[in-house]
């Protein structure tokens, strides 16, 4: 709500204003550095304790101040609120990935042209028409493992997310070649742009030392391989009903095609999301699986029970309830997405405090998901707490893996398809245990996701 809009005259509007309260400083802050030095060293856990300090605190990031949001009931605020837009410390670092013409990144009529674009092909009526990629792929994961049963799982991990959103959304075999590619680009540009985020040093990220050139080789390769996708599409003359084809005609406000710099921006979001944030789940989930063989148990008897001694298929999918309930618990524990920005266009309120025009506003799912106001036992993994019966004690908004409001990802339901079919293929197959050089300790940095995970796969039983 806007301080103008909240009253009917000026003066009332100033007078509300007036009453407003600036949120608390948060404790810990370093000289020059302010909070940006634990939030780069420890940031789980400084934005965990948030909470303790207020609804809404203040975080300073060098000379800048940033509004942390702690609690379910304003982050959903937030989220709906048209006081505030995407933007903030998070959205610039990956503009120079995502660009300023995706999805992803715009704002305003755009955004919302833009989604209407892609829409179609996240409809769930158009899920089922994925089934035999995703299908292939689960079980590829499977004949590989079973030659050899030491698994790279960051590799594999974005190997089979690559695959399944290159070839359902951008259907073509221009992808095979450049997936390895797209994944080493991703890992190195993800990891930098989180300390980019948390210490904005500006000029000194354009010294030419290696960190920088490594990030700015990743960079310029990612952007080649998303110029060479499409130039090998239409030089192809394929005719797909699929999302490249879709911006390839796609039109703006006058009826002329999109330019060659927003379908650019827009592959590159497609691509991203659809490797990077579902490739991290897929490691969170093994490593679930890997820490919890109970849950491995479960889901092996869940899937004899729906599907017999045939193999799991697509079909399959909605009827596997526990499985689902694991991925959601593990996307309650081990976020992919466990921090975000915006940005206020306005003055504005949230939770009774004042909030200035420009200012750059956080949120972590990760803190939300994590406290105990919200969830009973919330370090436990717990799969059972998202029965009917349990799930209503859950507050509304300490949940929303996938966003809300007209941010809300459109590949909600393809991702989740996705995610309980390799679950339940890969579960059904396996069991799973941690191999020599394994570290299992969260690696934080754009996305949140298990640091170098090895793992051995025992066939099951």
């Amino acid at each position: 709500m806007t301080l103008e809009s909240s009253a009917g005259a000026p003066a009332a509007a100033s007078a509300r204003g007036a009453s407003l309260r600036v949120p608390p400083l948060a404790g810990g802050g370093l000289p020059l550095l302010g909070h940006g030095w634990k939030l780069a060293r420890d940031p789980l856990g400084l934005l965990c304790g948030l909470r303790d300090h207020g609804d809404v605190v203040r975080l300073r990031l060098g000379p800048k101040t940033v509004y942390a949001v702690t609690t379910p009931e304003l982050t959903g605020a937030l989220a709906l609120s048209t006081d505030y837009q995407i933007g903030g410390a998070l959205w610039e670092s990956l503009e120079g990935l995502l660009g300023k013409q995706g999805v992803a990144t715009t704002n305003g009529p755009l955004h919302r042209r833009q989604r209407r674009a892609i829409q179609p092909a996240f409809r769930k009526e158009a899920i089922p028409a994925y089934g035999p990629i995703m299908e292939e792929e689960a079980y590829a994961l499977v004949e590989r493992w079973r030659a050899d049963p030491l698994i790279d799982v960051t590799a594999e991990s974005f190997r089979v997310a690559v695959r399944v959103v290159a070839r359902c959304l951008m259907r073509g075999s221009y992808m095979d070649e450049r997936s390895d590619r797209i994944c080493a680009a991703l890992a190195t540009l993800f990891s930098s742009m989180y300390q980019r985020m948390v210490l904005p040093l500006g000029p000194l990220y354009r010294l030419p030392i290696p960190a920088n050139r490594e990030f700015d080789r990743a960079l310029a390769d990612l952007h080649l391989l998303v110029d060479e996708i499409i130039a090998a599409r239409r030089a192809s003359g394929q005719k797909s009903d699929d999302l490249l084809a879709a911006l390839l005609e796609a039109k703006d406000e006058n009826g002329a095609p999109i330019g060659e710099q927003e379908i650019h921006d827009q592959v590159v979001a497609i691509v991203t999301a659809g490797s990077e944030t579902v490739g991290s789940m897929v490691m969170s989930l093994l490593q679930v699986l890997t820490d919890h063989p109970e849950q491995t148990d479960r889901i092996r008897a869940e899937v004899k029970t729906v599907v017999g001694d045939r193999p799991v298929a697509f079909d399959d999918v909605r009827k596997l309830t526990h499985t689902v309930n694991v991925i959601v618990e593990s996307m309650r524990v081990r976020p992919a997405v466990w921090i975000l920005t915006r940005r206020a266009v306005t003055d504005a309120e949230l939770g009774g405090y004042r909030i200035p025009a420009g200012a750059d506003v956080v949120y972590s799912p990760y803190a939300i998901q994590h406290d105990p106001r919200s969830y009973d036992r919330p370090t436990e993994f717990d799969p059972d707490r998202w029965l009917p019966e349990r799930a209503k004690d859950v507050p509304k908004y300490a949940m929303s893996p996938f966003g809300v409001g007209n941010r809300k990802c459109p590949g909600d339901h393809f991702s989740m398809a996705e995610l309980t079919l390799v679950t339940a293929v890969v579960a059904s197959a396996f069991r799973f245990e941690q191999a020599p050089g394994s570290d299992d300790r969260p690696r934080i940095g754009i996305t949140l996701r298990p640091r170098k995970l090895r793992l051995r796969a025992v066939p099951g039983e």
